[in-house]
C-alpha cells in the first residue's frame, strides 16, 4: 500500500487495516532518553497512554478512579505511545524482530490485584500488530503512583535488524 507517496512496509499495512493511526510520540519530560541500542536490542524509556480519540487522557488509578476495563484501554492506548516510538527511532517498524520484553506498571488503589489483565491491553495489541514477533516476556506489577497521574507506564525491549 502506497499513502502519502511512501510504499508503506507490512506492519504499517497492518495498521491501516485495523484502523490505528499513531500517535507522534511524546518529548521526555525530565533528564532521559527516549531510547538506548545496544547492538540489535532497543530499549524503550517508559512511555504513558496516547491520548484517546476524543482529545482526553486516562488519569487515575485502576481498581479505584478507574475500572479494569479502563485500565486495559489505557495500556492499550500506552502500545500505540510504545508503537509511535518504535516508528519514529527506527523508520521502518518492518525492523523490529521481536518484542522481547515489557515491564508494566499500574497505578493502581490498595485492593487492586489484576495488574496483568490491565497489561494485556499492551500485550494483545502487540501481537495483533507483530504477530508471533509480538509475544514476550512479561512483568505487570502495581505501584502506588505514577507520574501525573497516569493509570499505566509500560517499557519495553525489541530485537530489531538494520
Amino acid at each position: 500500500m502506497i499513502l502519502g507517496g511512501t510504499k508503506l512496509g507490512l506492519v504499517e499495512n497492518k495498521l491501516v487495516q485495523i484502523g490505528i493511526d499513531l500517535p507522534l510520540p511524546a518529548d521526555p519530560v525530565a533528564n532521559y532518553v527516549p531510547a538506548v541500542r545496544v547492538g540489535d536490542l532497543l530499549y524503550l524509556s517508559g512511555l504513558g497512554p496516547a491520548s484517546k480519540d476524543d482529545g482526553t487522557s486516562f488519569t487515575g488509578k485502576v481498581g479505584s478512579d478507574l475500572s479494569l476495563e479502563e485500565g486495559y484501554e489505557a495500556a492499550r492506548l500506552t502500545c500505540l505511545s510504545i508503537i509511535g516510538r518504535l516508528k519514529k527511532e527506527l523508520g521502518e517498524l518492518d525492523r523490529v524482530k521481536r518484542v522481547v520484553k515489557l515491564l508494566g506498571m499500574v497505578n493502581s488503589g490498595p485492593d487492586f490485584t489484576d495488574h496483568p489483565a490491565v497489561i494485556n491491553g499492551c500485550s494483545d495489541l502487540l501481537v495483533e500488530v507483530f504477530g508471533d514477533n509480538g509475544s514476550h516476556a512479561r512483568s505487570a506489577v502495581g505501584v502506588s503512583g505514577l507520574p501525573f497521574d497516569i493509570p499505566v507506564e509500560i517499557e519495553i525491549i525489541v530485537e530489531v535488524s538494520d
